[in-house]
């Protein structure tokens, strides 16, 4: 479980950061083990290669206000511990890339917060937030999860706290810009249908019994047996969803009694996901091994492949593309405090990836 921060100006504004860089590499790539090097193309994208030049602080300033390498570490490290990656997950000769990067969400985050530096909030508006984002998570975990982020309580809701200003001063900023018509909605329907079409889908649940990758034989068997035992039962007419709540070993089993919802077959391994869409409804599969242990699986539903209608997806839509004329104008209000601020960058230019273009070359 994980909380958040930098929750509002580096997500609110969608810049071009080392963060959406990282997670849609890992997201496309399905995850990279902690400490691995960043995957080629991020490299690529950070021109990395060359050994970086020496930085000098401050790295920029900002109508008169330092920003200190210091300031990029720290966020790069927030950004890096967010998506589970280490320090050294940014290899050194790529690092500068990485920097400047970063170093354009902190002028924006400056520039914003100075501008929006007159708007008040409460203790409350405070609180509610820090709760929503720390709710829930034992005090232990939770200090830990702040150490590695380099937080503390009070600097978080100091955080929290500017965030809400910048997003108050923003939306004030956009105000009435993010009207989306119904020939919007529709025009780009159309234009990407492909985005609409759903695999075939089954609603599933299951009963798990856990075997680690390093289980005895002995275990296996037991589990097996047990696993089989859980079958029969179920089998001979006991409620299924019971004897989920009870014995499945899936860390979810008791909020959800076993209930998978709908899956397309690619989101499961292939163990589970060969044995769930070959069943029928309301059909029951013998215990099944996969990577986590054995499964016994009741088929509960079933949906063919299809394009979801225009109407059905219409509440999305329009969430969606409110949200893109409302990025674009907070882009373009940020360029225009951008143009009239005194900004001074010292942050060398990243290292030129070897055989890339001159910048500005055709």
């Amino acid at each position: 479980m994980k909380f958040k921060t930098r929750f509002s100006l580096s997500i609110v504004l969608s810049l071009f950061t080392a963060q959406a860089l990282i997670a849609a590499d890992a997201k496309k790539k399905g995850g990279a083990p902690a400490g691995a090097p960043v995957p080629e193309s991020v490299s690529a994208a950070l021109g990395g290669g060359a050994a970086r030049p020496e930085i000098k602080d401050p790295v920029a300033v900002v109508d008169g206000e330092e920003i200190k390498l210091a300031d990029l570490d720290q966020m790069l490290a927030q950004v890096l511990a967010q998506q589970g990656q280490p320090p050294t997950a940014v290899p050194e000769d790529q690092r500068l890339g990485v920097y400047r990067m970063l170093l354009e969400n902190l002028i924006a985050e400056r520039l914003v917060n100075k501008n929006s530096a007159g708007i008040k909030v409460s203790d409350e508006q405070v609180d509610a937030i820090y709760q929503q984002s720390v709710g829930g998570i034992p005090a232990e975990e939770l200090k830990e999860q702040m150490a590695k982020l380099g937080q503390t309580e009070k600097k978080f809701k100091e955080e929290i706290r500017t965030n809400i200003r910048q997003r108050e001063w923003m939306d004030k900023q956009v105000q009435g810009k993010d009207e989306v018509s119904d020939a919007d909605v529709e025009k780009f329907y159309k234009e990407n249908l492909e985005r609409f079409k759903q695999p075939e889908q089954v609603r599933a649940s299951h009963i798990l019994l856990k075997v680690g990758a390093d289980a005895t034989p002995e275990v296996v068997v037991e589990k097996q047996k047990a696993a089989k035992a859980l079958y029969d039962r179920a089998k001979k007419g006991e409620d299924f969803a019971a004897l989920a709540k009870e014995f499945s070993e899936d860390p979810s089993a008791k909020q959800n009694s076993g209930d998978l919802d709908f899956f397309a077959k690619d989101q499961m391994v292939p163990e589970f996901s060969d044995v769930a869409f070959a069943l029928k409804k309301d059909e029951l599969s013998e215990p099944v091994r996969s990577q986590f242990g054995y499964h016994i699986i009741k088929a509960v539903d079933r949906k063919d492949a299809q394009t979801q209608p225009l109407e059905e997806t219409k509440p999305r839509l329009v969430a969606f593309l409110k949200n893109q004329k409302k990025q674009e104008s907070f882009r373009v209000v940020v360029e225009g405090l951008r143009a009239k601020a005194k900004v001074k960058i010292n942050l060398p230019e990243a290292p030129a990836q070897p055989g890339a273009a001159p910048a500005g070359a055709k």
